[in-house]
């Protein structure tokens, strides 16, 4: 799942990208509220983690101009201890959930998790489909009861798969949600893993659709 994670703070910044990256998020960062903005309207996000005391535009003018013009995204937003006004003030505007400094990596995690399930319309933190059972959060995926081994990537692919099913998603798409921004982007690397997936779990799995993508039906 893709994250854009918008903080100031670099060692707040740091320790938060590194621990979602851990739990198999891929993380695009901002330090600045006008920067953080325009990639929100700019990208496509399955979530934001977004400080309210940002330079330049403050979270919370970014958070309602993104809501002004329709974008859905879940966003998490960071607040001081204590700061219940700010609390009411970020959900007021549109806000899917808080989470207050200091925090514990792990929770922020689960929050994430959560609000992306929601948005999918999904209730269970474990997923299921057709003998697939995934469990994104331990990092654990099972095909009729069995244990399969996936690689980070791997992992990555079927949590999105399995949050889409039935829906086509383009090869365009998917590199966007696995690599970073920053990160070397090659377009046949999906064709590997897509390929990997249908040895583990069965070659009608992830079907082609050509000249559109792939689709989990």
């Amino acid at each position: 799942m893709r994250v854009l994670l918008i903080e100031d703070d670099p060692e707040i910044a740091n320790r938060l990208s590194e621990g979602l990256d851990a739990a198999g998020f891929t993380v695009e960062r901002a330090d600045n509220g006008a920067d953080g903005y325009v990639m929100g309207t700019e990208e496509q996000y399955d979530a934001v983690v977004l400080d309210l005391g940002l330079p330049q535009m403050s979270g919370l003018d970014a958070l309602r101009k993104w809501r002004a013009g329709s974008f859905k995204m879940p966003v998490l937003i960071l607040t001081a201890r204590g700061s219940w006004a700010e609390k009411v003030d970020g959900l007021n505007a549109g806000a899917d959930d808080y989470i207050t400094k200091p925090f514990h990596i792990p929770e922020v995690v689960a929050r994430l998790n959560a609000l992306i399930r929601r948005s999918a319309g999904l209730a269970s933190p474990t997923l299921t489909h057709k003998g697939i059972t995934l469990d994104a959060t331990a990092g654990k995926a099972m095909l009729d009861g069995q244990p399969i081994e996936l690689t980070a990537k791997e992992l990555r692919m079927l949590n999105y798969f399995m949050h889409r099913i039935g829906r086509i998603v383009s090869q365009a798409e998917l590199t966007e949600h696995l690599y970073s921004l920053e990160g070397t982007r090659e377009s046949n690397t999906i064709e590997v893993y897509v390929s990997r997936l249908r040895r583990k779990f069965g070659a009608d799995v992830i079907k082609t659709i050509r000249g559109l993508g792939y689709r989990m039906d």
